[in-house]
């Protein structure tokens, strides 16, 4: 067995070269529609960043945050829908959001839909373009485990 601080270390200190190309992260946008064939007009940024995190909850968000590491791994199934598109990271797309719409206060039923959107800074403007767009699926259809 090798030694385990081999194991740890290339976790410790990463590799520069770690990243083969530096761009925006898609940002996944939902809508939830009455029908197959309604046009999304409300469309959300699914689990939108904070505006403020305290330095509390940051010093614990280093230990224990497994709600950020699924919204990276979405990030994730997003980069690859815009590469390589796959039915498998629409399904886990479909699967995050409708679990996260499933724990929320209220019942939502109807199509989900969801789109990948790059946001990029040109100049003093922010210029927005939809890469993907997923056809809508019926919420009670998705397994959400």
């Amino acid at each position: 067995m090798p030694n385990p601080l081999q194991l740890l270390l290339p976790a410790l200190i990463p590799s520069w070269n770690f990243f083969d190309v530096i761009a925006p992260s898609p940002r996944v946008e939902y809508a939830v529609t009455g029908g197959a064939n309604v046009k999304p007009d409300a469309w959300r940024e699914f689990r939108p960043r904070p505006a403020h995190v305290s330095s509390a909850t940051m010093a614990a968000r280093l230990l224990w945050n497994p709600r950020w590491n699924e919204s990276l791994f979405l990030v994730s199934c997003a980069e690859r829908l815009i590469d390589t598109p796959t039915a498998h990271s629409e399904d886990e797309i479909f699967k995050r959001i409708a679990a996260d719409l499933a724990r929320g206060p209220d019942k939502v039923e109807g199509w989900l839909a969801f789109r990948l959107v790059f946001v990029a800074r040109e100049g003093e403007a922010i210029a927005r373009e939809v890469l993907f767009e997923a056809r809508p699926r019926a919420l009670a259809e998705i397994d959400v485990q």
